[in-house]
């Protein structure tokens, strides 16, 4: 109902002015200097030979950043689009291929699902209208082209949503579990062996015995090409100079918060003479000195000592009122506290109410008709009758108040603490006593209160806090200038970047494998203009630039460029020669075996044989090896008192004999057990099928070139 409420309440003027201001701002970022997208101009993407075009994708755009609000950047809006329109196409040619559509009363039986609670289209009875929907729909065509348009994509966006949901269904209903495979799972978990063995580890051979050369890995990357497909992307390293407050800084900041608890001689450029001004210790006027000196202003709450920061709650109630603590760090301040006032208050109260409202008032809804001085008359009238006769309470809760959160509760708020409430509120229910009647007026109105409950009395105390943020000064800001320009020029003038910020003390970052569409650079925040950079045509490795970013500056340094393919050999390593390693030891280790049996195996390797028991192949582990896989499933193909051939597993080479074979126990039906097979897959459907259809579609991205403007 949040889509069509804004569809109703949008006016074409707003939308027209908010479409143009984030046209030009919103998607500046990835549209600057000319087209974003490669390919035709007006083609954003071709997904299984259908565009999508700029316009339309553009269009989108807008609208999302309207729904995702001013906190969601142009990147993460245009992926959210690209991520919908991708899964739109993929999916729209499903249903092209299978022939399945909504046509008009299916559209109706799910605008009735979808609006079966929405108050406008419901009849007296409580029930969905369609009469009613048709009267909207109409009344949106006549008034509002946007408004219609935005209704026109919201019908077709459920209709998807459905056609999806029929499709995942179809496919479902096409999966089963075959008694076959239901006696197949629980053989697989049922059936056990037991076995000795021997494990020639991997780690018994050096790494450093074995030699793995560059052309190893690329033989290995070009038999695996798949794993090893990338986009483009850059490696950059950076020195961040940040803007944040020194120690001299930080104690000029406590000096001043100390010199205010002093009183002082001030210069009057009026009366043109000294006068004296109180300090925090000595001021009567608590509230003004603190919201006069403090960039926090006076909170004039009771707290309890559990209200209080755990690390100076202590230290607070120990102090007499008038008495101050600090200067203290807290949350990015520094902080001096004085205990203004003390008194013992309730800890939770319970009361009920009735509120009446006035045209105005916070929450007060459009048929609200009163004025202030005419719900405070209604109010007082309440009062009265309530006073003459408590019983009629919970009927005149019914028939007045505007709370729906506790009409239902007589006007009731059970046991809550203090401070719950608006201040009014808690004020009258906190510092009465239990029995009292009265009418109060909150932001929301006026309330008639009757306090029922009060339990627990302690000790509150109100506190008067100077709070300075801490900042850099002035002098800071300029030797973090300098700072950067130094270490900038120094690197432009041919320095080695990585010898310059050591000799600098500055710490040099590394991050790599920026893609194209990235905007966040760990440690920085959301930096696109690092990311452009990077990508921009003519910038070769090596290349050197300053960036402003907040509270500070960063000095960036391209380190290397990949294009989009395989990976290099250099990228691949890491990955890859562990796999090659493995290999390479499993033949050394089977060169020097020459044993055919356990023992003689065990004799010639200084080991020994092993035993695990009850090895099943639905959790192919073995006990003292680990995950195993292909060593149990050549276990099972072996009959009780065979010995296998060495066999290459995760963690080394083995010689496995199977000593005692258990078959699962029959059943007289594998019903329960196929039930099971068919769950399962009805759970990869839900899970992998889209991202399967997605693998497999034909998709021609364009929505980047690729260089960056």
């Amino acid at each position: 109902m949040a889509v069509l409420n804004k569809i109703r309440q949008r006016s074409l003027f707003l939308i027209v002015v908010i479409a143009l201001a984030l046209f030009s701002f919103v998607l500046a970022d990835l549209f600057k200097s000319g087209s974003a997208f490669a390919g035709s101009d007006n083609v954003v993407a071709t997904i299984n030979g259908k565009d999508i075009t700029r316009e339309d994708f553009l269009q989108k755009v807008e609208v999302m950043q309207r729904q995702l609000g001013p906190n969601a950047t142009n990147t993460q809006v245009m992926n959210r689009v690209w991520d919908q329109e991708v899964r739109k196409a993929v999916m729209e040619t499903q249903f092209e291929e299978l022939g399945i559509s909504v046509e008009k009363d299916q559209m109706r039986d799910i605008l009735k699902t979808a609006l079966a609670n929405s108050p406008e289209f419901l009849n007296e009875a409580g029930l969905f209208d369609e009469n009613k929907l048709n009267e909207y729909i109409a009344n949106l065509k006549e008034t509002s082209a946007e408004g219609y348009s935005q209704w026109v994509n919201y019908e077709k966006t459920i209709a998807s949503n459905a056609l999806q949901q029929n499709y995942f269904n179809m496919v479902k209903a096409g999966l089963t579990g075959t008694l076959a495979e239901g006696e197949l799972e629980y053989k697989l978990e049922g059936n056990k062996v037991d076995i000795k063995y021997v494990q020639l580890a991997y780690s018994s051979i050096a790494d450093s015995l074995v030699e793995v050369s560059k052309s190893d890995i690329s033989s290995y990357i070009s038999k695996n090409k798949k794993q090893y497909e990338v986009e483009a992307s850059r490696d950059i390293k950076f020195v961040q100079f940040n803007e944040v407050a020194s120690v001299e800084d930080e104690n000029e900041i406590k000096k001043e918060l100390t010199d205010l608890l002093k009183d002082r001689e001030e210069y009057n450029s009026v009366t043109k003479a000294n006068e004296s001004v109180k300090g925090f210790l000595s001021t009567t006027d608590d509230e003004g000195f603190v919201n006069s000196n403090s960039d926090i202003k006076f909170d004039d709450r009771f707290l309890f000592k559990s209200s209080l920061p755990s690390t100076i709650a202590d230290s607070i109630f120990k102090l007499n009122v008038g008495e101050t603590y600090g200067p203290y760090k807290d949350n990015g301040y520094y902080k001096i506290s004085k205990v203004v006032a003390a008194k013992q208050v309730p800890d939770s109260a319970k009361v009920r109410h009735i509120l009446i409202p006035f045209i105005g008032a916070q929450s007060a809804q459009m048929d609200v008709t009163q004025t202030d001085a005419q719900a405070k008359a209604t109010a007082d009238s309440l009062l009265a009758v309530i006073k003459a006769d408590r019983s009629k309470f919970p009927e005149l809760v019914t028939e007045f108040s505007s709370d729906k959160g506790s009409v239902e509760n007589e006007g009731r708020y059970d046991w809550h603490p203090y401070n719950t409430m608006v201040p009014e509120f808690n004020d009258f229910e906190f510092e009465g006593n239990v029995g009292d009647l009265g009418v109060v007026k909150t932001v929301f109105g006026y309330h008639i209160i009757e306090i029922e409950g009060l339990k627990e009395k302690q000790k509150a105390v109100q506190v008067g806090t100077i709070a300075r943020r801490i900042e850099p000064s002035e002098a800071t800001i300029d030797k973090v200038f300098r700072d950067a320009s130094s270490f900038e020029l120094a690197v432009l003038d041919d320095k080695d970047f990585d010898a310059e910020a050591e000799a600098q003390k500055f710490v040099v970052r590394p991050v790599n494998g920026i893609k194209v569409l990235d905007e966040n650079i760990p440690g920085v925040g959301n930096q696109r203009q690092i990311v452009r950079w990077a990508f921009e045509e003519g910038n070769n490795v090596g290349a050197i630039k300053r960036f402003s970013v907040t509270n500070g500056y960063v000095i960036a340094q391209l380190v290397a460029k990949h294009e989009k393919g395989l990976m290099s050999v250099e990228e691949a390593t890491a990955s890859v020669l562990p796999i090659i390693r493995k290999e390479k030891k499993a033949e050394m280790l089977r060169d020097r075996v020459s044993a055919t049996n356990l023992d003689d195996l065990a004799a010639s390797q200084n080991t020994s044989v092993r035993t695990a028991s009850a090895i099943n192949m639905k959790n192919p582990t073995i006990s003292g090896a680990g995950r195993e896989p292909l060593v149990v499933g050549a276990a099972f193909g072996l009959s009780e008192g065979e010995t296998s051939e060495l066999i290459d597993g995760n963690n080394g080479v083995y010689m496995v004999q199977v000593t005692k074979v258990t078959p699962a126990v029959a059943l007289e039906n594998y019903q329960a057990a196929a039930n099971r097979v068919e769950q399962q897959k009805m759970n990869v459907v839900t899970s992998k099928l889209y991202n399967a259809l997605k693998e497999s579609a034909d998709i021609e991205d364009n929505r980047v070139e690729t260089q960056i403007q």
